[in-house]
C-alpha cells in the first residue's frame, strides 16, 4: 500500500514539473468522487443481502447470487469512472 502511494506521489511530482499537475490532481479527485457512489452502492447491496439471509436462511443461496451480481454491476461503474479519468490525463 505504501509503495502504491509513493509511486502515485512520484507520478504526480513528475506531472507537476511538466506543467500537467492540475490535470493530474483533477483526474485523481474526479476518480475519488466517482468511487464514492459505487462504494455506497456496494454497502447497500451487501447490507440488504445479509438482512435477507438472516430473515430467510433457506434462501441464502439465491440472495448470495443476487448480491454478487449487484456487486459486479456496481463495481463496473467504478471501473468506468477510473477509465474515464485515466483517459482525461493525456
Amino acid at each position: 500500500m505504501l509503495s502504491l502511494i509513493a509511486s502515485t506521489i512520484s507520478i504526480l511530482a513528475a506531472a507537476v514539473t511538466e506543467g500537467e499537475g492540475l490535470k493530474a490532481i483533477g483526474a485523481g479527485l474526479g476518480y475519488g468522487l466517482a468511487a464514492i457512489g459505487p462504494g455506497v452502492g456496494i454497502g447497500i447491496v451487501v447490507g440488504a443481502a445479509i438482512d435477507a439471509m438472516t430473515r430467510q436462511p433457506e434462501s441464502a443461496g439465491t440472495a448470495r447470487t443476487t448480491m454478487f451480481l449487484g456487486i459486479a454491476f456496481t463495481e463496473a461503474l467504478a471501473l468506468i469512472g477510473f477509465v474515464v479519468f485515466i483517459l482525461l490525463l493525456p
